[in-house]
């Protein structure tokens, strides 16, 4: 059976090629941690998991949807950082940081802001 082929890193201008199932060459995996750490490292453990859902059963649309005109009344299925947090755990927990949106909207968001991140820890 053959293998699957080498993919460039996704470091942009980044030319060295990578396993498949990877997304960067040694030399940029320790610029981005998100990477390497789980979910839970990360702060999204238990925790988050029982808050997010008791704040989507409050919140039920997409903030995006409602938004839009006219307005589409989507189910919200993920909690978002307006803000991005970054690992500052004070903006993580933030209630007032976070919108509930549909998958499509998140993903959008999401694709755009790590393109270009930025961290504090």
């Amino acid at each position: 059976m053959p293998y699957k082929p080498m993919k460039p890193c996704h470091q942009p201008g980044c030319p060295e090629l990578v396993e498949p199932g990877k997304l960067y060459c040694a030399k940029h995996l320790p610029l981005h941690p998100e990477v390497t750490r789980s979910a839970s490292e990360r702060g999204y453990g238990k925790r988050w998991q029982r808050v997010s859902r008791l704040f989507l059963q409050e919140h039920r649309f997409c903030a995006e949807c409602l938004k839009e005109q006219p307005p589409r009344y989507t189910k919200a299925t993920v909690v978002d950082h307006i803000v991005p947090h970054r690992g500052d755990q004070r903006l993580f927990w933030d209630k007032t940081n976070w919108q509930p949106l549909c998958k499509r909207h998140h993903d959008s968001k999401t694709g755009c802001e790590d393109s270009r991140p930025t961290y504090t820890f």
